[in-house]
Formats: C-alpha cells, sequence, structure tokens
C-alpha cells in the first residue's frame, strides 16, 4: 500500500520559518488532493491547510492564514507545507495525507496518511 512520507520537520524557535515535504510515489497523485493536519500532546487532530488535485483550490484553517502556504509539485509528486512566523503552540506532530474526495477539513475523507513529522517551536 502506497505510503506517504513527510520531511522538514525539527526544532525552531519562535518567529523562525520550516517548510515540510510529503512525497506520494505513483501516478495517484495527480488525481489526489493532499491536506495538512497536526495533533499537539493531549489534543484532537487538527486540519492546517489542503490544496486541490489540481492545484487551483486551497483552504486554510483560519489560525494559520497568513502564516502558512500550501503548494504541490506535480512533476516531484510532493506537496509543500511552508510555515512563517511560526509560534509555540504550533508545536505539534504534522500529518499529510491524501483524498479523492471533495471535502478537505474532515480527516475521515482522508485515504492515505504520512507517519508524521514533529514540529517543536520554543521561545
Amino acid at each position: 500500500q502506497v505510503q506517504l512520507r513527510e520531511s522538514g520537520g525539527g526544532m525552531v524557535q519562535a518567529g523562525d520559518s520550516l517548510r515540510l515535504s510529503c512525497s506520494y510515489p505513483g501516478r495517484a497523485f495527480e488525481l489526489a488532493s493532499m491536506g495538512w493536519f497536526r495533533q499537539a500532546p493531549g489534543k484532537e487532530l487538527d486540519f492546517i491547510a489542503a490544496i486541490s488535485w489540481n492545484g487551483e483550490r486551497t483552504e486554510y484553517k483560519d489560525f494559520v492564514v497568513d502564516r502558512f502556504t500550501i503548494s504541490r509539485n506535480s512533476a516531484k509528486n510532493t506537496v509543500f507545507l511552508q510555515m512563517n512566523s511560526l509560534k509555540l503552540e504550533d508545536t505539534a506532530v504534522y500529518y499529510c495525507a491524501a483524498t479523492f474526495a471533495s471535502v478537505f477539513r474532515t480527516p475521515d475523507k482522508y485515504e492515505i496518511w504520512g507517519q508524521g513529522t514533529q514540529v517543536t517551536v520554543s521561545s
């Protein structure tokens, strides 16, 4: 079964930037809309951002608007999450996921998940 692979996480200071990457091997990437979620310790999985299969539609959680940007490179089968002005509360495990549905914000609509990458923001 295809598995997504995230990379780019790490430990940074508040105000810094990170770019997460997620690779999705295979041609199905061309038809998949991709999303990013995160889960902080003791909290539920939270939707962050998503991008449609053709890149024409993006959605963001309100608390990351103007700080995070999702994009995709079809030639590299990769989706990115550029995170700027990171805050302490952005500390979490970040997951990418793939869906072939048109609903982006609901984790249950995503069929393929990565194992996550840790992002830790310190003061």
